[in-house]
């Protein structure tokens, strides 16, 4: 299955930059995952004074997730948002580290997302003697399968419902605010000075082929 089909499937191919985690709070502000790596505390234009030494601060604390559960949070995000023959992945796009910096910075996200996880491995563990990580490829699509659809999951799956809607929605708002994840879409943004004018099928529609703005 390539990418977009299995964003189309997991029902995320209408996310767009505009609607992406209403959560994340970052309206007029710089995304957060242009800013998400030490190395880009410097580029803080934009923002003010309170904000960048919020960021320090977030940056300087311990990470919240352990290894464990950044390695579950690696596969997770790259079976909703794979590479292709387009773009890297979202692991590949720095999704976790976006993760990271959300539940520090939001905290209400941290309990449904370290719930979320330990969830996930107990149901492996009862189904396939694993943790999520230690599951086959096989058997961990077969879990994300059981969870990725409200509509058609079990009663017993509701509690694995609510964790992967938030982890793919994080996913997606990390992914599609990355530079990988902007280039995937073809936002170009301004390109001043390529102006072109009106195309010519629509002057043709009009009559307009000779039009000229003098």
């Amino acid at each position: 299955m390539n990418r977009r089909e299995s964003l189309r499937l997991l029902g995320i191919t209408s996310l767009g930059t505009g609607l992406l985690l209403d959560a994340c709070k970052t309206e007029g502000k710089k995304e957060p995952a242009a800013i998400i790596g030490k190395e880009n505390l410097e580029d803080t234009v934009g923002l003010q004074e309170f904000e960048i030494e919020r960021l320090k601060k977030l940056m300087s604390e311990p990470p919240f997730f352990n290894e464990h559960e950044r390695q579950t949070l690696v596969l997770l995000a790259d079976i909703i948002i794979p590479k292709d023959e387009v773009s890297g992945s979202a692991s590949e796009a720095k999704v976790v580290d976006f993760i990271e910096f959300i539940v520090k910075d939001i905290p209400e996200h941290q309990v449904p997302m370290r719930g979320g996880l330990k969830w996930l491995d107990m149901q492996c563990l009862n189904l396939y003697g694993h943790s999520f990580i230690g599951c086959t490829t096989e058997q961990q699509l077969e879990m994300v399968e059981e969870i990725a659809y409200p509509s058609k999951a079990k009663p017993q799956m509701q509690p694995g419902v609510s964790f992967f809607n938030r982890m793919r929605n994080l996913t997606a708002s990390g992914f599609y605010t990355s530079q990988i994840g902007i280039k995937d879409i073809g936002y170009m943004g301004n390109s001043p000075n390529k102006g072109e004018g009106v195309p010519a099928d629509v002057l043709a529609q009009f009559g307009l082929v000779d039009f000229k703005i003098s």
